[in-house]
């Protein structure tokens, strides 16, 4: 299959955990991977892992503490392959303790600068930044990783099953980052790019802890369906699998 066949497939934070699951699946239907990651090292060694399993695989470095990595990866990306077709903004950051507490009244300007860089700012850049990559491809999807906890209509209704997981800056960030969903949504609804949200699970990550009641195994479910989306598909929307999630 040639390059301008093949769907390409950029995906942030894939090195590890439910980027790297997505990757894995997403290549065993022979789509291409573009992992991003901070650490060339991990990087590498992530690669080589998906090749082992069959999955055409490449690195590319991004940091999104970096102000330039955006314009770096679309420069690359244009260079490689004139188009993407699907961007995963998979990473992300967790600064705080989430279950059990309720941080609003002691957090810090620090933990919430730092984590929204990561969550929400970063992620505007990078997608801004591929838009026209994005464009040049016939049926492109934009899958944004958030959180159930970002969800203000269950953190606002008495009992519900995230009430105890009240951290601040993580929360606020994934409820920031689902209202970009809604208005990149809206702003390409006469495109043929489809935005939606993600809620993979509570996953047994390293920053969903070892508690968690979901293995990464199964974390890829949510993010592979949103990026492999028909032109049927939703747009503008918040999922865990099929499941819709109140805003």
């Amino acid at each position: 299959m040639s390059t301008s066949q093949q769907r390409i497939a950029f995906i942030t934070g894939a090195n590890r955990g439910i980027g790297f699951e997505t990757a894995k699946h997403l290549g065993e239907q022979g789509i291409k991977i573009i992992l991003g990651a901070r650490d060339n090292t991990k990087g590498a060694e992530a690669v080589a892992e998906l090749k082992a399993k069959g999955v055409d695989a490449e690195y590319l470095h991004y940091d999104a503490a970096l102000s330039n990595s955006p314009q770096a990866v679309a420069e690359a990306l244009q260079s490689r392959f004139g188009k993407l077709d699907i961007l995963i903004n998979n990473a992300g950051i967790l600064k705080e303790t989430l279950i059990g507490q309720n941080n609003t009244v002691t957090v810090d300007q620090d933990t919430l600068k730092e984590t929204f860089e990561a969550n929400f700012f970063a992620v505007v850049a990078l997608t801004q930044a591929l838009l026209p990559l994005l464009q040049k491809a016939p049926a492109a999807r934009i899958v944004n990783l958030s959180s159930i906890l970002g969800s203000q209509t269950l953190h606002s209704t008495p009992d519900s099953p995230i009430d105890v997981a009240k951290g601040l800056a993580y929360n606020a960030s994934k409820t920031a980052l689902n209202m970009f969903t809604i208005h990149l949504a809206h702003a390409l609804k006469d495109s043929h790019i489809k935005v939606n949200s993600a809620h993979p699970g509570w996953v047994k990550t390293d920053l969903g802890g070892p508690d968690a009641p979901m293995e990464i195994s199964d974390s890829w479910k949510t993010s592979v369906r949103l990026a492999t989306l028909d032109d049927n598909g939703p747009t503008g929307g918040y999922f865990h699998e099929d499941q819709a999630l109140p805003w």
